[in-house]
């Protein structure tokens, strides 16, 4: 089986910075795409960031030049680094990845069970 183990939410004032690490852990072939989601109170889970195996990344319009995503392939980890937080952006995050878990089988995506980001004012 494969699992997403989240971790560095939590509470921060605006301005602020936290950086969120997910790993990848179990039956792993290969993963392509690592991203990250959000969902505030009231609203649709949203897309905050994707990361391709090769290193392209995609964010959405209302944290870019604040949030920056990597990963570290050899360890099947993605992070997202916030910077300049808002309060706007308290919401739980997920981590999602496209993994195939072995050859023979297609990719198909994962999510970890989320972690809470609140930004105070």
């Amino acid at each position: 089986q494969v699992q997403l183990m989240e971790s560095g939410g939590g509470l921060v004032q605006a301005g602020g910075s936290l950086r969120l690490s997910c790993a990848a852990s179990g039956s792993i072939f290969s993963i392509n795409a690592m991203g990250w989601y959000r969902q505030a109170p009231g609203k649709q889970r949203e897309l905050v960031a994707t990361i391709t195996s090769g290193g392209s990344t995609n964010y959405a319009d209302s944290v870019k030049g604040r949030f920056t995503i990597s990963r570290t392939n050899a360890e099947n980890t993605v992070y997202l680094q916030m910077n300049s937080l808002k309060p706007e952006d308290t919401a739980v995050y997920y981590c999602n990845a496209d993994i195939k878990k072995y050859s023979w089988i297609a990719f198909r995506g994962y999510w970890g069970q989320g972690t809470q980001v609140t930004v105070s004012s």
